[in-house]
């Protein structure tokens, strides 16, 4: 018998402080990607407003057998993103599903 997957997501619309330049934003962007990868083992990417400098949208994902976890994990990296100083959280995005839903 096959385990069910349980896929969750968040995505982050944050602001940018004082940026002036798309390298600048790289490097606050850059790092903060790197911290989620290794603080909470989850996918992570710069997803959205890559034009602009001083918006960006992160998107994270977590894969795994139980719901809680995921719903832990979820929890646990939004409150990373809000208690991070070089941002404002403008708004938080999730959802899950199961690998059999339809």
């Amino acid at each position: 018998m096959i385990e069910l997957m349980w896929i969750g997501w968040i995505e982050f619309d944050v602001l940018l402080g004082d940026v002036h330049s798309l390298k600048e934003k790289r490097s606050i962007v850059r790092p903060l990607v790197a911290d989620l990868r290794r603080t909470f083992t989850v996918a992570v990417a710069e997803s959205d407003s890559l034009d602009l400098h001083r918006r960006a949208g992160i998107g994270v994902s977590v894969v795994a057998t139980d719901s809680k976890h995921v719903i832990d994990v979820l929890d646990s990296v939004d409150n990373f993103m809000a208690g991070r100083p070089e941002i404002e959280l403008l708004s938080a995005h999730r959802g899950m599903v199961k690998s059999d839903d339809e």
